[in-house]
């Protein structure tokens, strides 16, 4: 983070470390092939594509649904979390992160007019202050983004003539 960002006001730091989180996410299919970003590495249905798609899904829950009131069918978006994992023949690393990028820049057009103290009443558990969503947002993405750096290593390591220990994650 730059040190400008210190004295901004609090909705962009807040937006400044969303952004941060949701590159990172982004950037976890860097460099990958389609069947390293599909790999089934543990028994859920958590694949590195899959947390990328997963996170269109939650800015979409979190920016559209709970800020617009739509339904997540008015939206298109699955009706829960789990299923937003499932990946169609047809996604691809690019398709995956161009819905991602696209969520992302949605998010930020519905929430520029608001205030951290603004609610959004959208959301299942009732009114709730824009404050809160950014803060639960922060906590999902970073959930994510350490879910991507493990998966992201087990890929590269089983890569051939890949050491067997690779070194941190570059963030």
């Amino acid at each position: 983070m730059e040190p400008a960002l210190f004295a901004a006001p609090l909705k962009s730091q807040f937006e400044a470390f969303l952004d941060e989180h949701r590159a990172g996410l982004a950037a976890s299919l860097d460099g990958l092939t389609e069947a390293e970003a599909r790999a089934a590495l543990v028994p859920s249905r958590t694949t590195l594509l899959g947390l990328v798609k997963h996170g269109a899904f939650v800015e979409r829950v979190w920016f559209d649904e709970a800020v617009t009131g739509r339904t997540r069918a008015e939206i298109g978006i699955p009706a829960t979390p789990d299923e937003s994992f499932v990946l169609a023949p047809s996604d691809t690393i690019d398709t995956v992160r161009a819905e991602y990028r696209a969520a992302c820049r949605d998010a930020r057009r519905a929430t520029a007019p608001l205030g951290l103290d603004d609610v959004v009443s959208g959301n299942r558990r009732g009114p709730l202050p824009l404050r809160w969503v950014y803060l639960h947002m922060l906590r999902e993405l970073a959930q994510h983004c350490g879910h991507a750096d493990i998966l992201r290593e087990q890929v590269l390591a089983a890569r051939p003539g890949s050491p067997a220990a690779p070194g941190p994650p570059s963030r």
